[in-house]
């Protein structure tokens, strides 16, 4: 079978896995595929490859094609979000000027109490602090927005400055920031350097937060229905495969290599396995859920996550989310996920929208066959958020 050629756009993050491990595992051959990967070098260059059909499909950053439906960020194209690639994945780190302040003052960086975190760092800010984050429409964003509105941090002056991933740590050893918001494996990059200590990760701040979507333009969905199903079941394949304990050891190996993270395996294991090193002298967490691909319905799009990304954003720029909220919640295309999978084994959740921030522990719902169970997912506050309110 001769395969189509699909251009892709990606960061090099640990949650550009499910591409990666679909171009090289096979499961993009098997649907006739042959995915051509493009690096970029930050996240407004993805989204520009996109917009303007460089690529027929990227590896993005959730809030963005939420942002473009908006109107807000200057690129007009209509874009889909028509999966969600990974789900968490991001920490955040500080400085080791802030590591030392924070132990001296007795901050134990136990890793999971984010509100006790932000009360200490608060404590140590002195006249601000400068965080970087990757994009200004990032879940970095909207997490660091959450931590401070919850905690002391909200009286401190924060400069957010935007910093590609893989320039974090250097951008740290250079003063130009004083923390970060990132995913991995630039946040133990940060670590391994010996210029950053690792606070928190996002997860003690939203448990279950859509991070990178599998985007496509609008145009391109409607003109190649078929090879974008087809994209989309050899990304949830790949994404399954990844949730696997045993395919771990695999999957770092894979990612280390040159042509995609070019880091050693030994930091891309710590994402998948949960175990980071949090700081240079050795201090390890194990964080449960601190990234997931396939579990809890985790690749599913559900239209509430755009609405309340919208919210956020809405909430910064003074937009009116009543009148954009059905705008919005539309980017996120579960029917299309539905469609695509509906040729595979998948079972998919009855519902496309759910309260967000409402599920204390593992809870079962109505799905075709009675198999979707939904991971913990709360908000550091305790804040709900129901997309049928406006």
């Amino acid at each position: 079978m001769k395969l189509v050629s699909l251009p892709v756009a990606y960061m090099p993050l640990v949650d550009a896995a499910p591409l990666i491990v679909a171009q090289e595992l096979g499961f993009a051959e098997a649907e006739g595929l042959s995915l051509d990967l493009v690096a970029a070098p930050s996240w407004s260059s993805v989204r520009d490859m996109l917009a303007f059909g460089r690529v027929d499909a990227a590896h993005l950053l959730s809030p963005i094609p939420v942002a473009m439906a908006l109107g807000l960020g200057g690129v007009s194209a209509k874009v889909h979000a028509v999966s969600v690639l990974s789900v968490n994945g991001n920490v955040i780190g500080v400085s080791r000027a802030l590591e030392t302040r924070l132990r001296e003052m007795g901050h134990p960086f136990d890793f999971d109490d984010a509100a006790a975190a932000g009360a200490a760092l608060a404590a140590v800010a002195g006249d601000g602090l400068t965080i970087g984050v990757p994009f200004p429409f990032s879940m970095h964003v909207e997490l660091l927005e959450v931590w401070a509105s919850a905690t002391p941090l909200a009286d401190v002056e924060i400069d957010i400055r935007t910093v590609p991933p893989p320039l974090m740590a250097q951008a740290l050893a250079d003063g130009e920031i004083d923390a970060f918001a990132v995913g991995e494996p630039w946040g133990s990059v940060a670590v391994e350097k010996d210029v950053g200590a690792l606070l928190i990760p996002g997860t003690a701040i939203w448990a279950f937060a859509p991070e990178k979507v599998l985007a496509t333009r609008a145009e391109w969905a409607d003109t190649e229905p078929h090879l974008l199903g087809r994209l989309m079941r050899s990304v949830y394949r790949a994404g399954r495969w990844l949730a696997r304990e045993d395919s771990r050891t695999t999957a770092a190996e894979l990612l280390s290599r040159r042509q995609w993270l070019d880091v050693p395996s030994e930091l891309i294991d710590r994402a998948l396995s949960g175990h980071l090193t949090i700081s240079p002298s050795g201090d390890v967490r194990e964080i449960e859920n601190f990234l997931e691909f396939h579990n809890g319905a985790a690749s599913f799009p559900w239209r509430s996550q755009a609405k309340w990304i919208a919210r956020q954003i809405c909430s910064r720029t003074n937009m009116d989310f009543a009148a954009t909220t059905e705008r919005a919640g539309a980017v996120f295309r579960s029917d299309l996920f539905r469609a695509a999978m509906g040729e595979t084994e998948a079972d998919l959740p009855g519902a496309s929208e759910k309260v967000e921030g409402s599920i204390t522990h593992q809870t079962a719902v109505a799905s075709a066959a009675g198999r979707v169970v939904l991971e913990r997912n709360v908000f550091l506050d305790g804040r709900i958020f129901d997309p049928s309110e406006k």
